[in-house]
Parts: structure tokens; sequence; C-alpha cells
């Protein structure tokens, strides 16, 4: 090989070692659910550590990792530290990665039967359905993710009504609609917990499966 030829063939693995700084910082289970939870709020530090079950030392290092590799970024608001998504590219890049493991490896499909036991059970509607009943009054759309992530965006006409809350207040709720419940998106089971709920207290329910994230990749707008 020509020196020409060796310094070119060089660069290239450079630029390829570049590109791999990409795929290493997401190729780790914890680090992709935080990209998951950035997807639907800014979050601190420590409201991360708490969510995904991990020490603040564990979060902190994983964040790290993502942001050396262009993924999120931070700033300081007094003594906290909020991290969020870089731009949308970075959701969007989650979203074609769970697409593509879902399509390619059955483990996903078996991984999601046994996390959300019951999603067979609910009625599920789409997008385009959701906002024709909407439209027609005949539905009321509750968003059972915590109050952080609805008031960081949510879909048009939604109700939040945190899971954690959900219980103290049905009585807000009307017996003469359908309640659909949505969550983080396909594999969060938040909006299944609250269908149970409904259904045994009595409710004709349904869930969409899509989360703000999908819904943004589908074209639609947020409100918040």
């Amino acid at each position: 090989m020509s020196h020409s030829a060796s310094t070119k063939r060089k660069r290239k693995d450079q630029l390829y070692e570049t590109f791999a700084w990409v795929t290493n910082a997401l190729a780790n289970p914890h680090r992709l659910e935080l990209i998951d939870l950035l997807v639907q709020a800014p979050r601190t530090v420590e409201e991360l550590a708490q969510e995904a079950a991990m020490s603040m030392a564990n979060t902190s290092q994983h964040l790290q990792r993502l942001k050396q590799a262009g993924l999120v970024t931070d700033e300081r608001e007094g003594l906290y530290v909020r991290y969020r998504l870089a731009d949308s590219s970075v959701a969007r890049l989650w979203l074609e990665l769970r697409a593509v493991a879902q399509q390619r490896l059955a483990e996903v499909e078996r991984a999601l039967d046994a996390y959300r036991p019951r999603r067979h059970e609910f009625d599920q509607i789409s997008a385009e359905e959701l906002q024709q009943r909407l439209r027609d009054g005949d539905a009321i759309l509750i968003d059972v993710r915590p109050v952080v992530e609805h008031q960081a965006g949510h879909l048009p006409g939604a109700v939040a009504m945190p899971l954690n809350e959900l219980e103290s207040r049905l009585d807000e709720l009307p017996r003469d609609k359908t309640i659909i419940a949505y969550c983080r998106g396909p594999h969060c089971a938040f909006a299944d917990e609250a269908l149970d709920l409904l259904v045994a207290r009595g409710w004709k329910v349904a869930r969409l499966e899509e989360g703000v994230g999908e819904w943004q990749q589908s074209g639609f707008a947020l409100e918040g």
C-alpha cells in the first residue's frame, strides 16, 4: 500500500472511530433509559437517578458519557445541574434504534410481554382516531406520566393525571366517556396500570401506545 493510500486509510478509520463514539455511548442499558427519560423532559441528576433507580454517582458517570458523545447537554441551575437531549435528532435516533430492535429481535417482544403482561387486553387506538374522538367529544385523554413530564410537553387536550394521583381523582372523570390513557410510549407500563384501575371501577377505556416522542416523530405538535 502506498504512503498516500495508507494515510487515506487511517483517516477513514478515524472517521468511523468518531462515529463509534455515539454507538459506544448508547451501548449500555442504563444510558438508554436515561435517554428515554430525557425524551420526556429535561431533568436534574437527582431526578434521573430516582427515576432510573440508580445511585447519583453512577447516574452522573453515565450522563458524562452521553455528554462526551454530544447526545445530551447540561446547564447549571443554582445547586443543580439539569440535563436535556442535545436536539430532536437524538430522540429520533433512540426511536429508530428501538424500532430496528423490535423488528429484528424476537427477544424484544418477549421482554415486552413480561414487562407489560396485560398489554393485549386493552383496546388500542391510533393517533388519528384519538384526534377524531376528542373532536367528537366522546373521549377524555389522560396523561399518567409524572407532572414534570406533562409540563415539559404533552399531547394536545391531555389532562394531567399522574398514576400516583389517579385513584384519588377518579371523581374528575366522566362516566359517559371513554378514558384514553397514554404514558411514555409502547415500552412504558404506566398507562396499563391506570387502565387496569379504571376498568375495575367500571370505566370504558382505551390506550394510546404512542408517547410524546412517537407523537412528534409522526409530525404532530405538542402542547406545553
